[in-house]
């Protein structure tokens, strides 16, 4: 009477079937997490317009009006030139890009108000929906 050895591996039909699961699994998956990547960074510029605008109010107050186009938001880490009643830096880090790695876009006075605080969004034109929708201070 002859023994086999139990053999302890998979088959080739085996490892076959569980990376089509695997696959099928992530492309149910993946597009709602990355859906939920784009939402996260709208939120997050948003959150930095509004921290922007609570700097660029503390600047009014102290100087009696917003910086200008010119001046742009760096006023509000370093003393513009012939601004006396300055009391910064407003804000405790450099101005970071948008969540997209562009420059916000500033200008005062503005066309919505005193001044229009943006980010163009994922694409960096203007327009544009969902993640390329742009994210603005004025509304």
């Amino acid at each position: 009477m002859k023994i086999f050895k139990n053999d302890m591996g998979f088959t080739l039909i085996e490892l076959m079937v569980v990376i089509v699961i695997l696959g099928l699994l992530a492309a149910l998956v993946a597009p709602k997490m990355f859906g939920k990547v784009g939402q996260a960074k709208q939120k997050a510029a948003k959150a930095q317009i509004e921290l922007f605008g609570t700097a660029l109010d503390a600047f009014r107050l102290d100087v009696g009006r917003y910086p200008t186009t010119s001046e742009g938001l760096q006023a509000l880490r370093t003393r513009p030139t012939g601004v006396e009643k300055w009391n910064g830096p407003y804000l405790p880090k450099e101005i970071p890009p948008d969540p997209w790695g562009y420059q916000y876009h500033y200008f005062s006075p503005g066309s919505y108000g005193e001044y229009d605080l943006y980010s163009l969004g994922a694409d960096n034109a203007e327009g544009g929906e969902v993640e390329k929708m742009d994210i603005v201070s004025w509304k």
